[in-house]
């Protein structure tokens, strides 16, 4: 059952490393981006030396953006092509905030990790993100709808997710990692999302 509701003080919990467990998330309007700016918050103990899906939008044969922590330890954008990759502070217990940016006129993107942004790098200039794909956290898809591995799982917690179909100031990434005030995630908004959970995937009443 597709659930929509305002997640403020939740999270989605994946307590264990699987090939079964994921949430698909239902975006606000068809992601056809030419720019965009992703947020969220993700804890967790995995070591730096497993890759791991952060997130998944997949269409039905490319991956069209994928986030990613490599084996390396390094953290990568990928759209539907060869992917730009940064040295960034390690995932942990406590919590990052995360947010990718990215402009096909460009092709400029940066993370930004607790307000503070890396370098920026050039990925696809003139690129276009195509629409009609499957947007899922939890699991990386090698095909449409499935052949997941285990080892590529996320083990954690992801909360606050945001997504905006251009790229935001700095000003209001700064408000977004403070929670202070900024304008409503027009693809994704952790207040009103449309979501499925399948497997073990714990939604807890408040955190």
């Amino acid at each position: 059952m597709i659930s929509v509701l305002g997640l403020l003080g939740k999270a989605f919990i994946f307590p264990e490393e699987t090939d079964t467990s994921y949430v698909v998330l239902s975006p606000a309007q068809p992601l056809s981006l030419g720019a965009f700016t992703l947020c969220m918050k993700v804890a967790s103990e995995l070591p730096p030396n497993r890759e791991i899906i952060l997130f998944s939008y997949r269409t039905t044969y490319y991956d069209e953006l994928n986030v990613w922590q490599e084996f390396n330890g390094t953290f990568s954008l990928y759209l539907s092509g060869p992917g730009v990759h940064f040295t960034l502070p390690k995932l942990n217990t406590f919590g990052s905030h995360m947010c990718v940016t990215w402009e096909s006129k460009s092709g400029l993107t940066a993370f930004w990790v607790n307000g503070k942004r890396s370098l920026r790098k050039v990925l696809r200039p003139g690129h276009r993100i195509q629409p009609q794909g499957i947007v899922m956290l939890g699991q990386d898809p090698d095909t449409f709808w499935g052949s997941f591995e285990k080892a590529q799982s996320f083990v954690g917690e992801i909360s606050d997710l945001y997504m905006w179909d251009h790229v935001l100031s700095p000003s209001i990434i700064q408000n977004v990692y403070l929670d202070h005030s900024f304008p409503k995630g027009n693809i994704f908004d952790w207040k009103s999302l449309s979501y499925k959970c399948t497997g073990n995937v714990i939604v807890p009443s408040k955190l």
